[in-house]
């Protein structure tokens, strides 16, 4: 069945710093918390969806397979080289059963693989949360992490406290990745989403997924769109920007006025540079 949006992971080197930045840009951070791995986290959610900022706190946890090594081995090795987004993770109902179908089509890198953590509900009290990931490799995107995650205690996750923002961000609109060659992504994307039937144009391909689009432009489209420099694809495709949808544009002016972020206009979209956004393009609309 066709797979939404469930989160993008922003690697960066000071989450602290990190979740700073986004308080100022006018959401509401959640608490630190650890993997068992070594990565550390804080959650920024949406409805049914959430960007999660994460660094390797504790590189000395990391080991040689599992999650610790397409998790967090992933993201160490990302953080060597730049920050910014780095995995795209779908939703799943069951990740075994897509791990079995990400071998069948040749993209499947790993079975499904579970682990739980404590999380903090709005008031503090602690609770569990456990999910279930399967990964998947597309050869030209080495750089992007992709996976599906399912959620085993949801009732525990989501929480409309966390989803009130003061830019009033409401919904996730899209993902856009950046590549030379966008449709040579189609084959793998059209697998990894469950989803048969793609749109191109002139500037790339999106994929319509149950919870925001995927789109993979090339660098020319890209900066034509968002008015910014597309990351690095000398080696392959990039993970690029998010776009979020936003309820009150005058509120989402003065939230980043009262956080002192630079900000353009473009297209009826109000974008953050990745100079600003710690290598990220953020696009509120």
């Amino acid at each position: 069945m066709p797979r939404g949006l469930d989160h993008v992971v922003h690697a960066v080197r000071d989450l602290e710093a990190a979740a700073e930045l986004y308080r100022r840009l006018g959401f509401t951070v959640g608490a630190r918390n650890q993997h068992s791995w070594g990565t550390h986290n804080h959650l920024i959610q949406l409805p049914g969806f959430f960007l999660e900022l994460l660094t390797v706190a504790e590189p000395q946890k990391l080991g040689s397979d599992g999650l610790s090594a397409l998790f967090g081995t992933f993201n160490r090795v990302f953080l060597k080289h730049r920050q910014g987004l780095s995995l795209l993770i779908l939703e799943s109902e069951d990740a075994a059963a897509d791990a079995t179908r990400f071998r069948s089509a040749a993209i499947g890198v790993s079975d499904a693989m579970h682990f739980e953590r404590e999380g903090k509900r709005p008031d503090g009290a602690p609770t569990k949360v456990g999910f279930s990931l399967a990964f998947a490799r597309d050869a030209k995107a080495p750089a992007i992490g992709f996976a599906v995650c399912q959620q085993h205690f949801p009732e525990n996750f989501w929480n409309s406290a966390f989803q009130q923002h003061p830019n009033t961000a409401s919904a996730i609109g899209s993902v856009v990745l950046v590549a030379e060659n966008p449709t040579d992504h189609h084959i793998f994307l059209s697998a990894f989403t469950g989803i048969r039937d793609l749109s191109a144009t002139s500037s790339g391909i999106t994929v319509s997924t149950p919870r925001g689009d995927i789109r993979v432009m090339d660098p020319a489209a890209f900066r034509s769109h968002f008015g910014t420099e597309p990351p690095d694809i000398s080696r392959g495709a990039r993970l690029a920007a998010v776009q979020f949808r936003v309820r009150d544009r005058a509120a989402l002016d003065a939230a980043l006025k009262a956080g002192g972020i630079a900000a353009s206009s473009r297209m009826g979209a109000t974008i953050v540079a990745p100079e600003t956004a710690i290598g990220a393009t953020l696009v509120f609309d």
